[in-house]
């Protein structure tokens, strides 16, 4: 299959840290690969940079899955995007969320994982238990997940 370019950027970046597997796929183990100070608090979770510092904080009262996939948000801002969002328009400060979102889908149950599994176990449950996302954020990403091999 071939891949767009969120599914070529995450491929690459996971193998270029050694993320292989599924059941590595974790934020403490990603954060301290790429060095990216992650706190819990309990407010919304957001990126932070500071100077050559990145930071991600977690809202402590999420659930694990939840935090997992508030991180990979998280993580696209530490990634791809520059700048305070408070000092950006609405409609870039949208695109730019609109953009971490979708390679929160990605980079929580990459592709290139998906192609690995066996398709009888391609199911939302099974998806949702080896990438630790919730049963929602499981049944859309094999949508986008099947509907883009349709397409290919």
């Amino acid at each position: 299959m071939s891949y767009n370019h969120t599914e070529d950027f995450i491929k690459e970046f996971y193998i270029r840290i050694s993320i292989l597997r599924a059941e590595q796929l974790d934020f403490k183990i990603i954060s301290m690969k790429l060095g990216i100070h992650v706190f819990y608090w309990s407010d919304k979770s957001q990126a932070l940079f500071s100077k050559e510092n990145r930071y991600i904080f977690l809202n402590e009262q999420l659930t694990k899955q939840q935090q997992w996939q508030d991180f990979c948000h998280e993580l696209a801002h530490v990634l791809l995007h520059t700048g305070h969002q408070g000092r950006m328009s609405a409609l870039f400060r949208e695109y730019q969320e609109n953009k971490a979102n979708h390679f929160m889908y990605h980079a929580c149950v990459p592709s290139f994982m998906l192609d690995d599994i066996e398709p009888s176990n391609l199911t939302v449950e099974y998806v949702q238990q080896q990438f630790n996302v919730e049963y929602d954020f499981a049944f859309k990403r094999l949508e986008q997940y099947f509907n883009r091999k349709h397409l290919c």
